[in-house]
Formats: structure tokens, sequence, C-alpha cells
């Protein structure tokens, strides 16, 4: 459970609360209803079922106003700690059967001076759990701890306390754990989220100033060179991509590297705004390098931007994990292949001028001559340790710019990355539609293939996403998830004989799927059954149709991007979803994909559906659950963001507040930021 101190065990909040507060006499018990009692064991005993042989203890309890039976079920040892006449608290739910009336199940606890209880007769923490570690147990354990803690020092500033009205550090935890009152838990989880984002921000805030006293290359904005630019694009960029391209080309004109993230839907046109930017590096006489997280998009990216700048005499080198090649300006068409060693030559000789590639940019092996601008695609994909090498194998460090089709609600974006100059795209290109998303019931699925092979007749063609790849022992013939081996052998031999399909896949070898995406790109496939290696960057501008087989066996985000695979011309889309699903949960996000255009919009209904610690993934950021319960709620992000501003203003190395620095230190330690 990530438990190692006795600190640990004291933050490790509450998820909810139980109000066994109130105590109703016996009289007064209605059956389906949940109470607390306490009364005088008057008989206890056990006995076995017949057929089943579990235990039962069956228990009597009387207070002034009456009797009622109590049913514990397989707790045999309750004999042995529970006598006639001792007083008890118990809670439970009236249960009416064959049997008769009674309580089933209750908590229980032995009534002592009736002021000191911890189970039941009071409001109950109920924790986040484990096999062998549950609730009663964390209450028992922590309530020993906190009566030993005398004295907390005090983490938050005394001025701070007083302007918010915050609970102090003792009284919070007792608060959080064994509250008094409902309102005393909220008070005392507000400070303690409040705290949490506070540290976040203050340590995110803090790692900006310091960004802004490195020294990076100032490359100044050539407005002729833009003008060309986009002059010779064949369309017209968007006021969104225009916005973007701006704020990014005056960042890179300062001294101090940008460090800014592009976020923009999936076919928003990112690759174009930063391919300016790097015109702009070049231009000024410095390097580009831009890191794909995957073999095929660093190859479309090695494509595209080739296209782009190929009118300004600009070598571009790509280079992945079995590619080594460059596009020179003599031959802007051509692919000139190269082995790694003469590329990683040119490259630390500064002779190729933008080096576009994988994992294999980070190796130690290459050496920029004069790197300037860092363009990180899905940069999420890359650890913060994988990217800071990249950005600091120059005297100067770069600029960086992050770009992600992940869309990331407002809140998160400003806490998150709240390191990272946001720049949102949010317009689709000119002419292009907004694509049908359909959630398909079995019954539906006839209708489904005849929509793929109409598409087909006009020359259209269609993907078909499937969850794995083969069957193996563990998932059983009776498991009703698609495979693409199955789906591709009932496709092409049941549905659509006459049609030409063929399978991708992440077992096949990379030429096999370079071959294959060449054919799809080409139009000699007209269907692609294919796994998640299509979900980022593949660009087919004639595929208009998505069919995602065990919809709800993906994330949302990542059928965002699914989808994003078509749609990306001007011909009318169709994104097809199917599950076997029964869960309400999962019919309940398919249904948010279905009703939301934007990936914006569908991020802040899967972070309201899923809750801040699913979204993010709090291993991920060493977010506590609570605070990220709080990351909804834009008001107290705001403020902590206004604390953190104010502090550092007064004290930018927090010299006077060891307790924060403290803390700043810590999160440098284990948040995952840029």
């Amino acid at each position: 459970m990530g438990i190692t101190t006795v600190r640990d065990l004291l933050f490790h909040f509450p998820r909810t609360y139980v109000d066994f507060s109130t105590i109703t006499p016996i009289r007064d018990l209605k059956e389906g209803e949940v109470y607390c009692v306490s009364g005088t064991l008057l008989d206890i005993k056990e006995t076995r079922t017949f057929r089943k042989r579990v235990s039962l203890i069956t228990a009597l309890v009387e207070d002034k106003t009456g009797a009622i039976k109590i049913l514990w079920f397989n707790q045999p040892y309750l004999v042995d700690s529970l006598k006639p006449k001792d007083e008890v608290y118990l809670a439970g739910k009236v249960v009416r059967d064959k049997e008769g009336i009674y309580i089933s199940n209750p908590v229980h606890e032995k009534a002592g001076d009736g002021k000191n209880l911890t189970h039941v007769g009071r409001i109950i923490p109920v924790y986040p759990e484990t096999i062998g570690v549950s609730s009663r147990w964390l209450r028992s354990i922590i309530k020993m701890v906190l009566a030993q803690v005398k004295e907390m020092p005090e983490t938050l500033p005394q001025e701070m306390l007083r302007e918010r009205n915050f609970i102090p550090i003792q009284k919070a935890l007792w608060q959080i754990h064994f509250p008094d009152s409902m309102e005393q838990a909220q008070q005392a989880s507000r400070r303690f989220s409040f705290e949490e984002l506070f540290y976040i921000l203050l340590f995110i805030l803090a790692e900006r100033k310091k960004i802004a006293q490195v020294k990076a290359p100032a490359i100044p904005f050539d407005g002729t060179v833009m003008k060309r630019f986009t002059g010779k694009l064949p369309f017209q960029l968007t006021d969104d991509q225009k916005k973007a391209a701006w704020y990014i080309l005056k960042d890179m004109e300062k001294p101090r590297p940008m460090n800014r993230l592009l976020q923009g839907d999936v076919g928003s046109g990112k690759t174009v705004v930063a391919a300016m930017a790097m015109l702009s590096a070049v231009k000024a006489g410095y390097q580009a390098a831009l890191l794909a997280p995957t073999e095929i998009l660093a190859q479309q990216h090695h494509k595209t931007v080739a296209q782009a700048l190929t009118p300004f005499k600009i070598t571009i080198g790509l280079l992945t994990g079995k590619t080594d090649r460059f596009i020179s300006p003599k031959l802007p068409n051509d692919y000139i292949e190269i082995s790694r060693a003469k590329l990683l030559e040119r490259v630390k000789n500064n002779e190729v001028q933008v080096l576009i590639g994988t994992h294999s940019l980070i190796q130690e092996k290459v050496r920029f001559g004069n790197l300037a601008l860092v363009v990180v695609d899905e940069q999420h994909r890359f650890g913060v340790k994988q990217r800071a090498r990249l950005l600091h194998r120059t005297t100067l460090i770069p600029h960086l710019l992050s770009m992600t089709a992940t869309p990331i609600p407002r809140t998160l974006a400003m806490t998150l990355y709240g390191d990272l100059d946001l720049t949102l795209i949010t317009q689709l290109p000119n002419g292009r539609k907004q694509i049908i998303t359909r959630v398909v019931p079995p019954a539906g699925r006839e209708k489904a293939y005849e929509a793929i092979a109409e598409q087909i007749a006009q020359g259209r063609q269609a993907f078909v996403i499937c969850p794995r790849i083969e069957r193996t022992e563990k998932s059983p013939k009776d498991v009703e998830v698609k495979t693409v081996k199955e789906e591709y052998e009932k496709l092409s031999k049941e549905i659509f004989p006459d049609l030409r399909i063929e399978m991708l896949h992440g077992k096949m070898a990379t030429k096999e799927k370079e071959g294959v995406m060449r054919k799809f790109k080409f139009g000699k496939i007209d269907v692609l059954v294919s796994t998640s290696v299509v979900e980022v960057g593949v660009d087919i501008p004639n595929a208009t149709v998505m069919m995602i087989e065990g919809a709800d066996r993906f994330g949302l985000a990542q059928l965002h991007q699914f989808r994003g695979r078509v749609g990306r011309a001007e011909h009318q889309s169709y994104c097809f979803l199917f599950s076997e699903s029964n869960s309400f949960f999962a019919r309940k996000r398919l249904k948010a994909l279905e009703e939301s255009a934007s990936g914006f919009e569908l991020a802040e209904r899967d972070l309201h559906i899923r809750g801040p610690g699913d979204f993010a993934g709090t291993k991920q950021w060493g977010i506590p659950d609570f605070a990220m319960q709080q990351l909804t709620n834009l008001e107290l992000v705001e403020q902590a963001r206004e604390a953190a501003k104010a502090i550092l203003e007064k004290d930018i190395t927090l010299k006077n507040y060891p307790p924060l620095r403290e803390k700043v230190a810590d999160f440098r330690e284990k948040l995952h930021l840029e």
C-alpha cells in the first residue's frame, strides 16, 4: 500500500465515512435499515449449518426498550471475545427471514466508558484497504499512534493558517481520522488537500523561476521566412494554428528556455506548427530535434516535415531503432540510406539540421553540434530522465515544445503541467467534418458491416481494431474478446470475401509492418484489421470507417486517438464502438465518447466519470488520492497557486520556510514533470 513510515500511516486518509453516531432504541428498529444500538449481551453461542458447515454466532442484546437477536457468519472467535453481561455497541442492517428478525453481521465494540469508541457509536472512517489490512485494523493502529504523537510539527506557515482559517495540523489529523462531525472532517480534508496542491504548485512555480534564470539560444522571429512557409502550404492555417505558432516563435526569441505544451485534438495540425518552430531554429543557424514515441510516427513526421521544409534547403535526418537515413536538400524527394556512424557524425558537425527519431535520439552517442529546439510528441510516453538527457546535451539549454493529442482537463493541466505554458488548438482544419460516432449493440453488427461495404464501394477504406493479437491459454474461446487473427479470418472469409483485407500487429517485423502501412496508404488494402499499434499518428486521409471491437477494454483517451485515425480529409467519416459488456460504468464511458465531438469535452467528462486519480494515475504523479479528488475543484487549485506565488515573491529560496523547502525537495524526487 506504499505505507513504510509512521508518517505514511497517519497520512493514509479515509476514502469515505459512515455515520454511526446516532444510537437508536431497539423498539424503534425497522427492517431493511442500518442502525447503531447499544445494550447488554444476554447470551452468545456458536452453531454450524448442517449443509455447508458454516459457523453461525447467535447472540441476544437488550436495552431499556427491548431485545433483538444478532447473527454473525464465520466469526467463531467472537465467542471468546464477547461474553454475557458485556456492554456492547453494534451497527448493522436489520433483516427479517424464516429465522425471524435480527441484526445481520454487525460491526461491534465493547462499550468501555462509552466516550472513546473507535468502530461504532461515532462517525467511522473507511480507508483504502488491501488483503489482510482492513479498515478496522487501520482504525485501531492509527488511533493508537495518534494518541502517542504529542506534538506534530506544523507544516504550513502561521500566516497562511490564519489567513485561510485552517485548523492546526495536530487537530486536523485527529479530525480527518476520527471527526467530531462531518463538518470537521471536511475542514480537515480541505486543509490537507490545499496543502498537497500548494506543495505541488510551489515546486512547479519554483522550477519555472529556476528555468527563467537559465540561458537558452535567442532565436529571432523572421516574418519573411514564415510568410514564405505559409504561402507554400497546400492549405490555409486555422486561426488557432496561427496563434499557437505566434506564441511559440515569440517565446523562442527570449534568452531563456521555452517550456510550452501544445495541446490539440487529433488531426488539428500540431506538426505544421512544430515545423514552423524548427524552421525558425534552423534559419537562425541552429539544429532542431523531434522525438516521437513510435517508429511509425517518427517515419511519418520525417516525411511530413520534409515536405513542409523542402523549399528551404534543409537536411533532415531520421534515426530509429532500425532505420538511419536523411533527406538532402539536393534530392528533396529521396531518402538517402546512411550508416549510423556517418549520420551521427553529420549531426555532430551541424550538417543535419533537423533530426527526427524515437528513443534512439536519447542514446549517449547522439551528440548535436548546436541544438536549440527539442520537440517531443506525446511527451507523457517518455520518462523524465529520457527527456532531460536530450535537453542537457549542449552548453545552452534548448527550447522545449511538448505536443499532445491526449486531452487534459483544465484543472489537471494547470496543476500537473503547471510548469509548462499551455497553448491550445481547438479548431479542426478547414473542410473537415465531425466524425459520426455510434455505440453499436450486438443486433446492429450487420448494419455496421453494410456501412463498411458501402464506404469501400465509394473507394474509401476502413480500420477494424481488436484488443488482442491472438488467443492464449488464459483466454479460452468462450471469453468474448475479439482478436486480430480471428477477426482477420472471419472478415476475409465470411463477411467480405471480395475485399482486400490485411492485418497489422506489434509482433510483426518492422519491414513487414512498414509494407502493410505503405499498401494501406496507397489504397491497396480495403480493410486493415489491427491492434492498438495504429493508435498514434497514422495518417490515411482516405480511411473513413473506424470499427472498434471490445471498445470497453480501451481507455477513453485511447478510443479518441483511434477515432482520430479517420476523418482526416473532406469525406464524412464514422466510428463504430462494439462492446459485449453489461457494466453501467463501461456503457457510460462509451456514451461519453459518442456524445463528445472534441477531445477537450471528452476529457472533462472522463475526469468526472473516473475521477482525477484514475485519469492522471496517482502512481505517476505521487499525489495522494484525497488531493487528486480536489483537482476538479478549480477554485482550490487557483487558491493554492496564488498562495505559492505569494510565498515565492517573498522568499524564492524558501530559506525562511524550512518545512516548505523540505517538501519541495521531496516533490522534486517523486514528481514526473519536465
